[in-house]
């Protein structure tokens, strides 16, 4: 597990809902046709492709992707680029939520990763930012020890929230009442890719 926490690092994610009687596999094969196509998009530095479905257990059908960007200029670049027009051609208009990035732990084994969590909680009036943003660090240091693949915690200041959000080889047996459960279908991380291959990705 590595530390890959950069000052200028944003999460950001969107989500789709989609209707109850929607076809799922049309995200599968969306995710796989189209997810590689940024495994080597500058500035990124991790995108899983996130759905859950209705028979699998999840209250609604969502697409839900999550990126930890290195700095804006990567997050500008993909939502004026034709990445984020086609998907937003194909589903809608997305709220887009974005947060800076407090840790951002991955593992070496992050491709295994098969599920997800991602869990947005207030931030209270007047609260001791500084102590708070040391009690994310801790727990995302604490969700690696108890087997995840990657943990990234972050907040904004607009609506005040965090973000904790992580990554599981396997289905997590409990998750929080605020929390989403999603099924992986893809990564991208083109630095990864870039290291193994002797390029830079940036």
């Amino acid at each position: 597990m590595t530390d890959s926490f950069t000052p200028a690092a944003l999460a950001m994610q969107y989500r789709f809902v989609l209707p109850a009687d929607y076809d799922m596999t049309i995200v599968e094969r969306r995710i796989a046709e189209k997810g590689p196509r940024l495994d080597d998009f500058p500035n990124l530095k991790l995108k899983a492709y996130l759905s859950t479905a209705r028979g699998d257990g999840a209250p609604e059908n969502l697409y839900a992707p999550f990126y930890v960007w290195e700095n804006g200029a990567g997050m500008s670049e993909f939502l004026c680029g034709p990445g984020f027009a086609g998907v937003s051609g194909a589903f809608g208009w997305p709220q887009v939520k974005t947060w800076t990035v407090w840790s951002a732990l991955l593992s070496d084994a992050v491709a295994e990763a098969r599920f997800a969590t991602r869990e947005i909680a207030p931030i209270a009036a007047y609260a001791a930012l500084g102590e708070i943003r040391g009690r994310e660090r801790e727990a995302a240091q604490e969700a690696v020890a108890r087997g995840a693949l990657a943990a990234v915690a972050g907040f904004e200041p607009t609506q005040w929230t965090l973000v904790r959000f992580r990554l599981w080889g396997e289905r997590p047996t409990a998750t929080g009442e605020a929390s989403e459960l999603y099924r992986v279908g893809h990564l991208s991380r083109p630095k990864a890719k870039a290291a193994i291959t002797g390029r830079s990705a940036l």
